[in-house]
């Protein structure tokens, strides 16, 4: 490879972190061609997806400039715009009410990012305070699936799954409150891995976040760059000492050692509402399924013993509420209160359903939910693996998790006329639970738990649309989910997959147009041997 060239630039662009990062240490590329090579691509992508929204080109420049050291020295890196924060970069969460917030410092995680070598491009696009399972805030507009630009990335990580699918960037931050991190993830066709709670720290701002729900870490191309990416943010800060007990070896040494003859259980009963997945997505855990027993697993149909609609009612409440807290932290930050133009309805009404109920409530919500975190604890003391799928639905199209018709009318007359009070009544907030977590019936139960999980991209449904499998371990073993991930990945490449939005496809912009209004096709099912891409 000649450094500098148009073909080598290309080239860089297919490769995952870890072999960018090689080329940078032997020499063959600078961090400065890597960073110029990327904003390129998502000047030229992003009209197209609507991605990143805050560049800090100049910034990066900079630091690539500098020549940065590290693992992962010159690597192009983004940033969700949430939770982590750059000095001296605007931090928006996606809302209005934050428009012109400028970060006063920065997060632990952006230290030890760039520690590590990342070199930081910008921030990528979110809902607005990450309240809803999609990617469509009013501040910024929708984020597009490199897929199938008329379909949802989902959220609340879309804007980097978007930015990673394409290419434009090797890997991105993502965080996840009940799948934020994961869905995106299995949308855009991604590696999406959540760690263990408390493994990457939230400070200084934060000790931990919805109880310690929120966990933070990346997406993706590949299994190893997660790893790598792990060991260069994982362990307690300083100022908030973990009670996690550090891992036995670096998570990349994980990466392709024999993971054992593991016991998994297979779940297609929905943890949250019980309306059944679509068939897409358990015909993923199905495949799934039946490749983890072609490489020697045992896997047994078992459901985990929860009550769907109770865990779903007393997960939604903790969100409303823990939504309500984060606008009076922003609006204490702030010196106001938001004003009704500023914040979307849904953001609105989901923190006035947190303010109409009681602390006596929200604790006893949180005590049932304990209760349900000890079961399924019990219940790995039987299996190694939990798998699922990662989603109760394909992709959908962009508009369609957002409330429409008598659901927004009833929402935009009760905050117009100050009637709160209505959404304690039973039954009125119950079409918004089964909107929601019909979507999304799997991921919360590893936040609930604390638990590691990951969604793998190993399924394509007709439509070409990438329908991931979720695979959840017991407490503090990322370890086990390595070593399967690199199995898997041995077994059924990804890679070469591009979808019809991808840095590397010269029409890109053409295929955007064009998928935008008619979906790609790809064969159904499995994927094909490596090489044999999609676009």
């Amino acid at each position: 490879m000649t450094a500098g060239t148009v073909g080598s630039a290309a080239e860089v662009a297919a490769l995952d972190a870890t072999g960018q990062a090689e080329l940078v240490r032997t020499g063959e590329v600078t961090a400065v061609e890597l960073v110029g090579w990327a904003i390129e691509r998502i000047e030229r992508l992003n009209p197209q997806l609507n991605a990143v929204v805050t560049p800090m080109y100049e910034r990066a420049r900079e630091q690539a400039r500098l020549a940065p050291t590290g693992p992962l020295a010159g690597v192009p890196y983004l940033l969700k715009d949430m939770i982590a924060e750059v000095e001296g970069v605007a931090l928006t969460a996606g809302s209005a009410f934050l428009r012109g917030n400028v970060s006063t410092r920065s997060s632990e995680l952006v230290r030890r990012l760039e520690a590590a070598g990342l070199v930081i491009l910008g921030k990528t696009n979110t809902p607005e305070f990450g309240s809803a399972p999609t990617c469509e805030p009013a501040l910024f507009g929708a984020t597009r699936n490199p897929w199938d630009p008329s379909r949802s990335t989902s959220g609340s990580s879309g804007g980097s799954a978007a930015a990673v699918a394409s290419g434009m960037v090797p890997m991105a931050h993502g965080n996840d409150l009940s799948g934020s991190l994961r869905f995106p993830a299995s949308a855009c066709g991604l590696f999406g891995f959540k760690p263990t709670r408390a493994r990457v720290p939230l400070g200084p701002s934060y000790g931990e976040l919805v109880g310690g729900w929120v966990a933070e870490h990346g997406m993706t191309v590949s299994v190893r760059d997660s790893a790598a990416l792990l060991d260069a943010t994982a362990g307690p800060e300083a100022a908030v000492p973990g009670t996690l007990p550090a891992p036995a070896r670096p998570f990349l040494a994980e990466v392709g050692a024999p993971p054992g003859r593991l016991r998994i259980a297979l779940a297609r009963r929905t943890h949250l509402v019980g309306v059944a997945p679509h068939a897409d997505c358990v015909a993923a855990a199905d495949d799934a399924a039946q490749l983890t027993r072609a490489l020697g697993h045992d896997v047994e149909e078992k459901d985990l013993d929860v009550d769907p609609e109770e865990l779903a009612r007393d997960f939604f409440l903790v969100v409303c509420v823990e939504i309500a807290l984060g606008i009076e932290r922003h609006a204490r930050q702030r010196g106001r209160r938001p004003r009704r133009r500023e914040m979307q309805t849904t953001t609105w009404m989901t923190a006035e359903i947190g303010r109409q109920h009681s602390a006596l409530e929200l604790a006893q919500a949180r005590e049932r939910l304990d209760a349900v975190a000890r079961r399924v604890a019990r219940f790995f003391e039987s299996y190694d693996i939990l798998l699922s799928p990662t989603l109760g639905l394909p992709p959908p199209a962009v508009g369609t998790l957002h409330p429409r018709g008598a659901e927004a009318f009833v929402q935009e007359l009760v905050l117009s006329l100050r009637l709160g009070f209505l959404l304690r009544l039973p039954g009125v907030v119950d079409s918004a639970v089964r909107r929601v977590f019909t979507f999304m019936p799997f991921t919360p139960i590893a936040n609930i738990t604390g638990a590691p999980s990951m969604t793998v991209p190993l399924y394509w449904n007709r439509d070409g649309l990438p329908i991931g499998a979720m695979f959840t371990a017991r407490f503090g073993d990322e370890a086990t989910l390595f070593r399967l991930a690199a199995q898997l990945e041995e077994a059924r490449p990804w890679r070469e997959r591009r979808p019809p939005v991808h840095a590397d496809a010269p029409d890109a912009r053409d295929a955007a147009g064009a998928s935008a209004t008619k979906p790609p096709h790809a064969p159904h099912g499995a994927l094909p041997p490596a090489g044999a891409a999609v676009r």
